[in-house]
């Protein structure tokens, strides 16, 4: 039996920014919650506010869930990750995701092929700054170092941080949703960031997640909305699912769909996408399954809560990072920590 820890799931930023972080960030902390995370899209960045957090609190953990590969370079990212991890006093955990291939190559501008090797790449890159075990090189397609293609000068060289790393083994997670993706993650990563879990299909991923090394941790996004109408308990969870299935993806390829399929829910995934590309929004909602809808969430009354937690604890899931207000992570609180 999993002893779960919370955290708090902060996400991405909308049209403003959300002051009420900081107190948020704050209230988990004096709670006793293990660790909140930032998140970026094609606005925010998630290291500025982060760092914000950092400042404002002494003990919880600090994550990005996730930073976009496709947004800085490994040396970049690895730089920014060591800067947080030293003014934190160790509490930053690198949380990493390769985004989708129209944020990649609608909004940054690189191409995004072969998310897996590219993943891999930029896992070893950052672990070899963070060792400053000698001057950093990389031989891969994806990020060559010293770069010696197109445009080059010829006068790179391999070069070791001047900032010596308060860790060495600072923890690296991923977000990853594909069997290959999480099979990796398992192998090269600290812990793995799921958008979608289910307590109660884990047979979905047991085998990618076989040879994950001792210590490993599952922190996965759960909404909860403590309801006693079952309906409106599920509609702010459909109404996500409807949004990430249907549209945050194109036509052709949206990994959300695909996972949902594999979690046994093709047809319904299908009708889903179909209404959104319609312009039938509403419609997509209602269409997500109900029973779908509950397994990846805590929904419901609070006892029903209390007594669904039991099957996250039976689970190799290690945290639950939640979403909410004060009042939430307080409830929160009292039934898991």
């Amino acid at each position: 039996m999993t002893k779960l820890t919370l955290g708090l799931q902060l996400g991405y930023w909308g049209a403003l920014y959300p002051a009420a972080h900081i107190e948020l960030a704050q209230e988990a902390e004096r709670l006793g919650y293990d660790s909140v995370w930032t998140a970026e899209s094609w606005g925010n960045d998630c290291f500025t506010p982060l760092a914000w957090i950092g400042a404002n609190t002494s003990r919880i953990r600090l994550g990005t869930s996730v930073a976009q590969i496709s947004a800085r370079t490994p040396a970049s990212c690895a730089m920014s990750a060591l800067a947080l991890d030293h003014m934190s006093n160790g509490r930053m955990i690198l949380g990493l995701g390769v985004s989708g291939p129209q944020v990649v190559e609608g909004w940054y501008g690189q191409p995004y092929a072969k998310p897996v090797s590219r993943t891999r790449e930029y896992v070893s890159i950052i672990r070899q700054i963070l060792a400053r075990e000698g001057p950093v090189s990389n031989d891969g397609e994806h990020y060559p170092l010293p770069y010696t293609g197109p445009g080059a000068w010829g006068m790179g060289k391999g070069l070791k941080s001047i900032t010596h790393p308060l860790r060495a083994d600072l923890p690296i997670f991923l977000g990853a949703e594909g069997p290959k993706n999480v099979t990796q993650t398992a192998e090269i990563a600290d812990g793995w960031l799921p958008l979608y879990y289910s307590p109660y299909r884990q047979e979905v991923y047991a085998d990618q997640l076989s040879k994950a090394k001792a210590g490993f941790e599952i922190a996965a996004f759960t909404l909860v909305n403590m309801n006693d109408d079952m309906e409106q308990a599920l509609y702010p969870v459909k109404a996500m699912l409807g949004f990430y299935i249907g549209g945050m993806g194109s036509k052709q390829r949206n990994f959300h769909k695909e996972l949902m399929a594999r979690m046994g829910f093709a047809d319904e995934a299908e009708q889903i996408q179909d209404l959104f590309f319609e312009g039938k929004r509403d419609e997509a909602i209602a269409t997500v399954p109900d029973e779908f809808a509950d397994e990846i969430s805590l929904s419901g009354p609070r006892d029903r809560i209390r007594e669904r937690l039991q099957d996250w604890r039976n689970s190799p899931v290690t945290s639950l990072l939640i979403n909410g207000d004060a009042t939430l992570l307080r409830e929160m609180a009292e039934m898991v920590l």
